[in-house]
């Protein structure tokens, strides 16, 4: 059996059918720093910056990229979210994010909850990206997931 679900018997990417998988409780929670200078991390926290409220905009950014990443990311299936929370806050050395995605489903929401917070991570960038150009993101991970036949995860 190939360990790698995606790919079918001669190796050519295919949709896993979850037709047969029992539909139960499925979290996952993931993260990721912006790493920045304290001055650019008190702009972003003031409500100041010239885009206007970079933490509200990257929150919701993160939600709508969580609704959608079954559009971004070709074998995902869309899901039906029952939750979807983004969080954006200080970190010594920047911003941190924070999502947590949830549904009850066949399939889980690992790619969900790493897309929110990829496209929450970008949407900061973006909004301060004229205080500071060489901000880096990174750490970008699963940090847990819960629920279907492989069972739980922590990192």
């Amino acid at each position: 059996m190939n360990p790698l679900s995606h790919l079918d018997a001669e190796g050519r990417a295919r949709m896993v059918d979850v037709s047969a998988k029992a539909e139960t409780i499925r979290e996952a929670r993931a993260e990721a720093l912006v790493r920045m200078s304290p001055a650019t991390r008190d702009l972003a926290l003031s409500g100041q910056a010239a885009k206007g409220d970079v933490r509200a905009v990257a929150e919701i950014a993160g939600v709508m990229a969580a609704k959608r990443t079954a559009d971004l990311i070709p074998l995902c299936h869309p899901l039906a979210l029952r939750l979807c929370e983004v969080s954006v806050t200080p970190h010594a050395e920047g911003l941190r994010v924070e999502t947590l995605v949830a549904t009850t489903g066949p399939t889980g929401v690992e790619m969900e909850a790493l897309t929110a917070a990829a496209v929450a991570s970008l949407t900061l960038y973006d909004m301060l990206k004229a205080a500071e150009r060489g901000m880096v993101i990174e750490g970008l991970r699963l940090v847990s997931k819960t629920g279907g036949a492989s069972g739980d995860f922590r990192a």
